[in-house]
């Protein structure tokens, strides 16, 4: 383990990402706010406590939550100037134990805020396709690409969504019926063999982006060939 953390920290180091480090613990309602309520991570997987107060408090289940919270502006000892920022350390799921999951994982990341053009995507794939490099897995994992669009275009694609899956409502499960209520882009994400089924039809979101969205993944599309990854 120890020489896989030198190995991502030198990764990091040359694309002049510093570091950041953050709780382990945190308030839920950190969690269920930035990673959802419908989530299988909120609602099945977190370890969830009440400390002396009464308050509830749980155990970091991923890493995104906690690090938007440190760059806040509420604790000035995180605060940080560099745009580009990486972190590293365990993970805690109520996961049920099986080959290849762990209920405590290490994540690394590298997060940029404050930019938004292709160029900052690019960079992350690359810099993680050397990652998988250097850790010897190149050859086990593809990078497969896709595109959010921007808010206006992740609103139509709900609504689109919600439409779809109401013509199969009596077929989905009662996970899925909730989320087609709360937040539809989550069905997209089930294990359920039935559901998949479904999804063969679905629409594509990126038929749904704007000329700015579309664009932008265009760009982005091309970079990527051009330096062949």
């Amino acid at each position: 383990m120890a020489i896989q953390e030198a190995s991502i920290r030198s990764i990091f180091a040359s694309y002049a990402y510093d570091e950041i480090r953050f709780p382990l613990v945190e308030q839920t309602e950190l969690f269920s706010r930035s990673v959802g309520e419908s989530t299988d991570i909120v609602s099945k997987e977190m370890y969830t406590f009440e400390d002396r107060n009464g308050d509830n408090i749980s155990l970091r289940p991923e890493g995104t939550a906690g690090f938007c919270e440190s760059l806040s502006g509420e604790n000035d000892l995180l605060r940080v100037d560099s745009p580009r920022l990486w972190y590293m350390g365990p993970m805690f799921r109520y996961e049920r134990p099986q080959k290849g999951r762990s209920r405590q994982f290490h994540q690394a990341s590298a997060e940029v805020f404050g930019i938004d053009n292709h160029n900052v995507d690019a960079e992350l794939m690359m810099m993680a396709t050397n990652l998988w490099d250097v850790l010897g897995i190149k050859n086990q994992v593809n990078l497969e690409i896709n595109s959010l669009g921007n808010s206006d275009t992740r609103k139509k694609y709900k609504i689109l969504l919600q439409e779809f899956f109401q013509s199969f409502s009596s077929e989905l499960d009662k996970n899925s019926q909730r989320q087609l209520k709360e937040n539809p882009l989550r069905i997209l994400d089930s294990k359920s063999k039935k559901i998949k089924e479904i999804l063969v039809n679905v629409p594509s979101i990126l038929d749904q982006l704007d000329s700015e969205s579309e664009d932008h993944f265009g760009k982005l599309k091309d970079l990527l060939t051009k330096f062949r990854y």
